[in-house]
């Protein structure tokens, strides 16, 4: 009698659940449509970017493509004008180690670093062409930076390639510096050699200065020639000193042969330890 009762119960709250179902109806139309429109929500996975705003709706409009960058044209090359000099030093790079030889060799007694210091601001402080050029000096940091790179500030060092001395002069060199300028500098002794190297540096100036840049004979390192490869006055009186003038200054210009070298006196100029002796 319980189990009759409680399954006549149940059929009549069914049948009253459909009456209402009827009388309400189907949902408006509007609702079906917004929750077909309602796209689900995904959360973006980790590391890929940042998730979009909740209140950021997409964009149909095509994002437009960004114009390349356009570079700014190189800089030409200073154009090359006939030299006015007639003693023209060693042209070629610099000449093999002498065969059998391995490291360099001492002679002499080494000058003190106080020596050294003292020969090399000297050398800096010379005003090597006093007629025709007397404008140009020869920066103290680059003889200082010239003499730590080519030898250590070893005063009484040979080279394997017969460099000599604090400058690491060629005897060639020092023959046409002496010829050049009316002097008999002593490539073996180690101030002279500092002027002798500081002398070169300033041949090199004008020559440069002269031939490429239109008599300014300013070392600059900065803005054109804020890179060690770039083919301006500094660079390429210092890569003449360790590589030759001849192959520096060439029948395609001014060019750069041994910018690694270039890039260490440079350095050396600024953060060398020497600077503090």
């Amino acid at each position: 009698m319980m189990r009759t009762g409680v399954v006549a119960v149940v059929a009549l709250l069914a049948l009253t659940g459909c009456l209402e179902r009827s009388r309400s109806g189907p949902p408006p139309e509007s609702e079906v449509v917004a929750a077909e429109r309602t796209p689900e929500v995904v959360p973006l996975a980790q590391g890929l970017g940042a998730a979009p705003s909740p209140s950021a709706s997409p964009s149909l409009t095509p994002t437009p493509k960004k114009s390349p960058t356009t570079r700014p044209p190189a800089k030409p090359k200073p154009k090359r004008k006939p030299p006015v000099e007639t003693q023209l030093p060693p042209a070629a790079p610099p000449k093999p180690p002498v065969a059998g030889c391995t490291k360099p060799k001492y002679e002499g007694t080494a000058a003190t670093r106080a020596q050294v210091k003292q020969a090399l601001t000297a050398a800096a402080g010379r005003t090597y062409w006093p007629t025709s050029a007397p404008s140009i000096k020869v920066p103290l940091d680059l003889v200082k930076a010239t003499a730590w790179q080519e030898s250590g500030w070893q005063s009484n060092i040979v080279a394997c390639d017969g460099g000599i001395g604090l400058m690491q002069v060629m005897p060639d060199t020092a023959t046409f510096v002496n010829n050049r300028f009316g002097q008999s500098y002593d490539i073996r002794d180690f101030g002279d050699n500092a002027t002798l190297g500081a002398n070169y540096l300033a041949w090199l100036i004008k020559y440069f200065g002269d031939v490429y840049f239109e008599g300014d004979y300013t070392l600059d390192t900065a803005g054109d020639c804020a890179s060690h490869t770039a083919p301006c006055l500094v660079n390429a009186v210092i890569a003449s000193y360790n590589f030759g003038f001849g192959a520096v200054d060439t029948d395609a210009g001014l060019v750069i042969p041994n910018p690694r070298y270039v890039m260490n006196v440079r350095a050396l100029m600024t953060e060398c330890e020497c600077l503090s002796f």
